[in-house]
């Protein structure tokens, strides 16, 4: 068979195998799409299915057929990012600041530190330290990874509880923009390379001063031309930030950060994430699955990905209970809030492979990580559902 006949034979497993199992198995509930199509890039991957079927895998998934879909991964969640940075209200947020500061910050902090000592404990075995880490940028990186919130999949979750805009789902969004901010900064702290540091600051003073005038200019444009300079606005950033020895993740995340989410149609945003998750996203849960490892031996991996889950879960109940003791909140309105937050799946995925890429963590690190994020995200509906019906009072409950 020609590249290109193989390439379609893998597009066609990439988009049926997820659904048939989502639709089939009604495992909406628990695990929505995306989730499925993650587990899916596992199972597809070379720990399972390159193990069963070594000969099919390799005819499939052969290095000329990953090129092209590494390619369209990286344009895909590169999009997905810059969505996220447009939608992030941080007007809302000061508005807000000392409830919003307060929160986000023991919700983002207590997981950190859990994990952080997770991470410490796995330092004591060979096999998951990156061959590039310092200690610090290992330890630090898991544990970002323990306290991530992921926003997009929050607000899907929140869409289903039919909670997104009650007040209280917009107090939740406005906690995880604030963390998903302090994420990306972190993030660049611990990619900064001091050997390259002038490349870097180089790069971020740049990138200020074009905002200034990108920013007058996309208020000046009318809209309909306004998505077209938005993407050329997020090539150039990504390739900045990726020149320079960040990440282009993180050149993605800044483009649309600084854009304003009043530009555009709302309407319109919706419909491309929607359009994002649907058409090209899946390419890179599958190319995540391809990344997995068990080398280490997969009850290790096991163990690390619960050790990790209930450092996040703890750490994240933790804080917002800390939060809520402080703000005055019910209990029960604290254990919601921190149930929700606690949600992770994409940008952790996005994070992690962040951290693969400039093999600060081993793969087995990363398929632990991508287990603790499937299960965090599959615990909080079931969870969250029925302490919303036992306590209706709190959805309305505004700051």
């Amino acid at each position: 068979m020609s590249t290109t006949e193989i390439f379609l034979i893998a597009m066609a497993i990439i988009f049926t195998i997820p659904y048939l199992i989502w639709r089939f198995c009604n495992t909406d509930y628990y695990a929505p799409l995306v989730v499925v199509q993650i587990i899916t890039g596992i199972l597809l991957g070379p720990g399972i299915m390159g193990k069963l079927f070594p000969d099919y895998y390799s005819f499939v998934f052969n290095p000329a057929v990953i090129q092209p879909l590494n390619g369209i991964a990286w344009w895909s969640v590169m999009v997905f990012v810059w969505i996220a940075g447009i939608e992030l209200d941080l007007k809302k947020v000061w508005q807000h600041r000392r409830e919003s500061g307060i929160t986000a910050g023991l919700a983002l902090g207590a997981p950190l530190v859990l994990g952080s000592v997770a991470a410490i404990g796995l330092l004591a075995f060979d096999g998951w330290m990156g061959p590039k880490a310092s200690t610090w940028q290992f330890v630090l990186g898991v544990g970002m990874a323990c306290a991530v919130t992921a926003l997009p999949i929050l607000i899907l979750l929140m869409e289903k509880l039919e909670i997104l805009r009650e007040p209280i789902g917009q107090r939740i969004l406005r906690y995880a923009s604030m963390d998903d901010v302090a994420i990306w900064g972190v993030l660049a702290l611990i990619l900064m390379d001091w050997q390259r540091v002038g490349k870097q600051a180089g790069f971020l003073l740049a990138f200020a001063l074009a905002s200034i005038g990108f920013r007058r200019f996309m208020a000046w444009l009318p809209e309909r031309d306004r998505w077209y300079v938005g993407l050329i606005w997020l090539t150039i950033c990504a390739f900045g930030a990726d020149w320079s020895g960040l990440h282009y993740m993180v050149g993605a995340f800044l483009a649309g950060a600084i854009m304003d989410a009043r530009w555009f149609d709302q309407k319109q945003m919706d419909g491309l994430r929607h359009n994002v998750l649907l058409v090209v996203m899946p390419v890179f849960f599958l190319s995540t699955g391809l990344r997995t490892n068990w080398t280490v031996g997969g009850m290790a991996v096991f163990l690390a990905a619960a050790l990790l889950l209930v450092a996040s879960v703890s750490g994240k109940l933790i804080g917002v209970r800390i939060a809520g003791k402080i703000l005055k909140w019910p209990v029960k309105e604290a254990a919601v809030i921190g149930w929700l937050l606690q949600t992770k799946a994409l940008i952790m995925i996005i994070f992690v492979n962040i951290l693969l890429d400039k093999n600060l963590i081993t793969s087995e690190t990363f398929t632990a990580l991508l287990l603790m994020a499937i299960a965090s995200t599959m615990l909080t509906v079931p969870v969250v559902a029925p302490m919303l019906q036992r306590f209706r009072e709190i959805i309305a409950r505004a700051a």
